[in-house]
């Protein structure tokens, strides 16, 4: 495994980390040295499972830390900014920040008062799944804490402009959240920032689990995906670090797919 880095007391910010993809990046970027920051909100019950995949860190000979925390609360921001600066130190640099946060409303367009989509169904997803994107580079940015060299990253999904059954408030934010990206992407640029998504094919995490009809999905998207089988989290871990890449430093304001075809048929 090449380090590539080890010594550069680099960054990866993960917002949303605990499990799926953002888990799976960490331990990615791990494993080539980088530093690791994970904050993610997970009940307790939630927490023995959890906390076994983050002691795989210790191994690294790595800093991380993480934080079971609302990043989505605008006061207990200011608390993970706080933290985050002493836990980096003078010489610390968030190369990579990730946005991995799943909190979404699948609720169905149709149907009673409660059961339907409402505006703040709506507004809620948007919020954790879209414009957090914005409000986290921000934060970082006027703090001074990326790298000259930064890359920002999201993770988006087809639905961004295809239509699914009870994916309409997430779809909405998906497809908010790469405009997002590419704006980010036009006006960080001066100041060293990459900004692109990765829009992974259909992966069995958590998050797809709780999409009614999901067995469905996976048995469907095995029969179309040209290699027959559904994208792991791994195989998305391996993108998110070759955008990290000194190599990869031309590529921004992109929607990447990583599917291995998936999205052709």
């Amino acid at each position: 495994m090449v380090r590539r880095f080890e010594n550069t007391n680099y960054w990866a910010l993960i917002l949303g980390g605990s499990s799926g993809l953002g888990l799976a990046s960490a331990k990615k970027l791990a494993s080539e040295g980088m530093n690791i920051c994970i904050i993610h909100r997970n009940s307790r019950a939630e927490m023995e499972k959890i906390n076994k995949e983050f002691d795989l860190f210790k191994n690294e000979n790595i800093k991380y830390f993480t934080l079971n925390k609302d990043l989505l609360n605008s006061n207990i921001q200011q608390d993970i900014l706080f933290q985050l600066k002493n836990t980096l130190g003078i010489d610390g640099k968030i190369k990579c920040l990730l946005h991995s946060i799943a909190k979404g409303n699948l609720k169905p367009m149709i149907g009673n008062e409660g059961e339907s989509l409402s505006t703040d169904d709506f507004s809620i997803t948007l919020q954790a799944m879209a414009t957090s994107l914005y409000d986290w580079t921000k934060l970082i940015f006027n703090e001074n804490l990326f790298a000259e060299d930064a890359r920002v990253l999201a993770f988006t999904s087809e639905g961004s402009s295809k239509p699914i059954n009870n994916y309409g408030a997430v779809s909405a934010a998906k497809a908010a959240l790469e405009a997002i990206s590419r704006n980010i992407a036009l006006e960080f640029a001066p100041f060293g920032l990459r900004s692109n998504c990765i829009q992974a094919g259909v992966t069995d995490t958590r998050s797809l689990q709780m999409i009614p009809g999901s067995e469905e999905i996976k048995e469907q998207t095995k029969k179309r995906n040209p290699f027959k089988r559904l994208t792991t989290p791994e195989d998305v871990a391996n993108v998110v670090s070759l955008l990290c890449s000194d190599e990869a430093a031309w590529i921004n304001g992109c929607v990447i797919p990583v599917d291995g075809g998936e999205h052709l048929s």
